[in-house]
């Protein structure tokens, strides 16, 4: 795998016919690797501390950092289809990942230039990983002013990719007005603690265990305060973002589960005894469960990549993004989001219909689909977004910006 210095190395040294290895295919070679040790870390659960490392040594955290500012440039499209890529094989490590670019995305959406692009910089430099400590509906985190500085006091909980993170986005209540406040700070600051308590049933390699802040100072430099969250049709593309994550880690774990079933059918699968085939991939039931899985697959991919595009037109309009080019994408993804919702959970249960009894044997994990994708799911609940479709198909009105729409 090639890391940042490496590169610049082959920049230099390597004949002009060759090229480099894209993003992608970055990210492949590095799944490929994820994938050997995925279910037994499933089952182990804590922080994937060497595939963390990995993905800090491959340059792909600062994916969507300008080069200008050290980073690799990419849009959005190219960045979401590392992390489905990602989730193909482990969709805790596609979390965590996606996260990162959120919390960077946050910072850029929500602060002045003077304060994001050092942070980008310094991200790409030092391979940067960002956790998350905002979660705004824990509302346990409290922020008072002092002289020329604030102080966070409190708990949140959800702060997926907070371990071995070098950067946090916290947010608290401002005691006076009661305004979310949300800061970016270094996850070493003192009075910061990491509590090592997740152990849900999916998406166990997320660290998305509490934080306690007990006094932390903030500098007001480290406060997005201009534009600060959800102020600007641009500064609302945060929660868009963050949806459109989700919806990828959907797919790739779809897809996912998909090969492995595929693989699994082909090479360990029998015909049941009243079946009139002789081998499995004959079995006109096997067959019509494949047909459903796949036309399931392709509707979802499709809604995806337009989303995606959306997402990168939005995002080059930067301050000039109006409200009705920001609704239209957020329909877009909400509708991709129950796509992938729904195809991923009934594909992911279903699989076991094709594979057989002998797949559920505690060694292959094949379980952990489902609960990968069920407990990331229920992040925000899909009817409400199937509500605010609704609300735009019945009555042409756009979903309401908040920090899950």
């Amino acid at each position: 795998m090639t890391s940042n210095s490496s590169e610049e190395v082959l920049r230099v040294n390597a004949p002009q016919h060759l090229t480099l290895p894209s993003p992608l295919e970055i990210a492949r070679e590095l799944a490929a690797g994820f994938a050997e040790s995925a279910a037994e870390r499933d089952a182990r659960g804590g922080t994937p501390k060497a595939e963390r490392d990995a993905i800090r040594q491959s340059g792909l955290l600062s994916l969507i950092i300008p080069e200008a500012d050290g980073g690799l440039g990419q849009d959005w499209q190219t960045t979401l289809n590392v992390v489905r890529e990602f989730a193909r094989v482990d969709s805790s490590i596609a979390h965590v990942f996606g996260f990162q670019h959120l919390m960077l995305a946050t910072v850029r959406l929500f602060s002045r230039p003077e304060q994001w692009q050092p942070w980008f910089q310094l991200t790409a430099r030092h391979r940067w990983f960002w956790g998350n400590a905002l979660n705004p509906l824990d509302t346990r985190t409290t922020v008072k002013k002092q002289d020329g500085w604030r102080e966070f006091s409190g708990r949140k909980s959800f702060c997926s990719g907070a371990l071995d993170s070098q950067m946090l986005i916290a947010s608290g209540l401002d005691e006076e007005t009661g305004k979310l406040l949300i800061a970016a700070v270094p996850t070493a600051r003192s009075g910061i603690s990491l509590a090592d308590d997740w152990d849900n049933m999916g998406q166990r390699q997320t660290d998305s265990g509490s934080a306690t802040f007990e006094r932390v100072r903030v500098e007001e430099n480290e406060l997005l305060l201009d534009p600060g969250p959800l102020s600007t049709p641009f500064a609302c593309l945060r929660p868009l973002i963050a949806q459109l994550i989700f919806t990828h880690i959907f797919l790739g774990i779809a897809e996912g589960s998909f090969e492995e079933a595929r693989a699994y059918t082909l090479k360990e699968a029998r015909p049941w005894f009243k079946s009139p085939a002789s081998h499995i991939g004959e079995d006109p039931y096997v067959l019509a469960h494949y047909g459903e899985f796949w036309v399931g697959l392709e509707g979802v991919r499709a809604l995806v990549q337009r989303a995606a595009t959306l997402l990168d037109a939005a995002w080059n309009q930067g301050p000039d993004l109006g409200d009705a080019q920001r609704g239209e994408l957020a329909l877009a993804i909400a509708t991709a989001k129950v796509a992938a919702t729904r195809t991923g959970l009934d594909l992911c249960s279903r699989l076991f219909e094709v594979t057989g009894a002998r797949s559920t044997h505690a060694a292959l994990r094949l379980d952990r689909h489902w609960r990968n994708l069920r407990t990331q799911t229920l992040h925000d609940p899909v009817d409400y977004k199937v509500r605010e479709l609704g609300e735009w198909a019945l009555n042409q009105t756009l979903p309401k910006p908040t920090f899950y729409s």
